[in-house]
């Protein structure tokens, strides 16, 4: 054989090799409510593979981890919105993954620069994007083919836990089933994985993948009427907190939380302020930043998502999200102008 033709034969048998090492398909997901873990367990009943669930700050380390992954053959990334802090980054590290043939699929509901997506599209990586529904409908609606019956009330649930019940594909979805019976199992589903948010917790997220994909229904998952009846006392001691302990400003009501989740009580901030938005934060003591969450009702104006996401890069932090509700992370000596900042913006 000549030096020529080894040489050929040696490239063959490496790019074979490379072939066979890339076997592994994983999902990585939001991991704070049920449109996330949803997304998750349809991902793995079609396609199978590991799953890896975040937080929105998480998600550029967890995709740091997969970038030099040689056995990665195939990304799904879901419900993980994009912000001005990390959304050029995002699109270089998925750059880097499709140079080695990684398939990369984007799904997600959040707003999206459309430069980001063009370069996205540059790139090949696979966009699922559409704000008109959540991200575990439109993972059903781009692979139903694959997917089994019980797909539907998977994506119903977070269609419904994401308010997002009324849109043209999860209103078909909701006309399959009672609306009660998807209503309960919904907020079952959704008082679970808030009560397990909790680094110790996320086994039990993972799990209700698992339960999830094996085509259970929320009520069927053991002990999930109770670990939702706890969440629900939680929620109840936090109204009179909210009463007592909210502020509130020309444009916005506004509360730190210490015992609870900010999220939760951003709906009770909302409602008893009486004004078109709500602001919660929490702080993350371990890492120096508030977790803050912003809601607003069904008459603000803004879309609170862009605004979150331009005020947090401001001041060194990052967020984003809906129009009606969106977070962010705030460094911890910033967030009372923050918050002076969302109401001296919402009045314009």
């Amino acid at each position: 054989m000549t030096t020529k033709s080894k040489k050929s034969v040696a490239r063959k048998t490496s790019s074979k090799t490379t072939k066979l090492k890339r076997t592994k398909t994983i999902c990585v997901s939001h991991m704070e409510d049920a449109d996330g873990i949803s997304s998750a367990a349809l991902i793995k009943q079609a396609f199978g593979g590991d799953t890896i669930l975040v937080d929105y700050p998480g998600m550029i380390d967890a995709l740091e981890t997969l970038r030099n992954d040689e056995k990665l053959k195939t990304l799904f990334i879901c419900d993980l919105g994009l912000n001005n802090q990390n959304s050029n980054h995002f699109v270089d590290l998925l750059t880097e993954l499709r140079k080695k043939h990684v398939s990369v699929t984007y799904v997600d509901h959040h707003h999206v620069d459309p430069k980001i997506i063009a370069k996205l599209k540059k790139v090949k990586v696979k966009l699922i994007h559409d704000t008109s529904e959540c991200t575990s409908v439109l993972v059903y609606n781009a692979f139903k083919r694959k997917l089994p019956e019980h797909s539907t009330f998977i994506a119903l649930c977070g269609a419904i836990t994401d308010y997002m019940e009324d849109r043209p594909i999860s209103s078909k979805l909701l006309q399959i089933y009672d609306r009660q019976f998807a209503l309960i199992n919904a907020t079952v589903l959704t008082y679970n994985i808030v009560g397990h948010q909790r680094k110790q917790d996320n086994d039990y997220l993972y799990y209700l993948i698992d339960e999830l994909a094996e085509s259970k229904f929320p009520h069927d998952i053991p002990n999930a009427y109770a670990i939702a009846q706890i969440q629900v006392g939680k929620l109840a001691e936090i109204i009179s907190k909210v009463k007592a302990s909210m502020k509130i400003s020309k444009n916005l009501g506004y509360m730190e939380v210490v015992d609870s989740g900010a999220s939760g009580a951003a709906n009770f901030v909302l409602g008893f302020s009486g004004k078109d938005v709500a602001i919660t934060y929490k702080e993350r003591v371990d890492k120096g930043i508030y977790a803050v969450s912003v809601r607003g009702s069904a008459s603000c104006k803004t879309h609170l998502g862009k605004l979150v996401s331009v005020v947090s890069s401001e001041l060194g932090g990052s967020g984003g999200g809906h129009d009606k509700a969106c977070g962010a992370v705030v460094p911890k000596d910033k967030i009372r102008k923050f918050v002076s900042e969302m109401n001296s913006r919402l009045n314009k």
